[in-house]
C-alpha cells in the first residue's frame, strides 16, 4: 500500500462488495499490525480505510482470506488509513 492509499491501482476506500472468488483483493483481518485501518461506513465513504460494504455498485471486490492476503486490515471505530 503506498502512501496515497492505493494498492495495485485501487483506491482503498469506496464502496466494497465481499465475494467467495476472484476477488480485486484478499484481505485478512487481524488484530495488530495492519497494513490499513478500515472503519466501516453507512455513506459518503470518501476517506482512505472508510468502506461501505454494497451488495452491488461497487468499486472494488474483497474476499476474506486466513493466509496469504494481500493486505491485512483491522476494523476500527475512529481514525481509519494507511498504517
Amino acid at each position: 500500500i503506498n502512501r496515497d492509499g492505493y494498492f495495485k491501482n485501487i483506491r482503498l476506500s469506496g464502496r466494497v462488495r465481499v465475494v467467495d472468488s476472484f476477488p480485486d483483493l484478499k484481505v485478512q483481518v487481524v488484530s495488530s499490525f495492519p497494513d490499513l485501518k478500515v472503519k466501516t461506513v453507512d455513506s459518503f465513504p470518501n476517506d482512505i480505510g472508510e468502506w461501505q460494504f454494497v451488495d452491488y455498485g461497487e468499486d472494488f471486490t474483497i474476499q476474506f482470506v486466513d493466509s496469504f492476503p494481500d493486505i491485512r486490515i483491522e476494523f476500527v471505530d475512529s481514525f481509519p488509513g494507511v498504517c
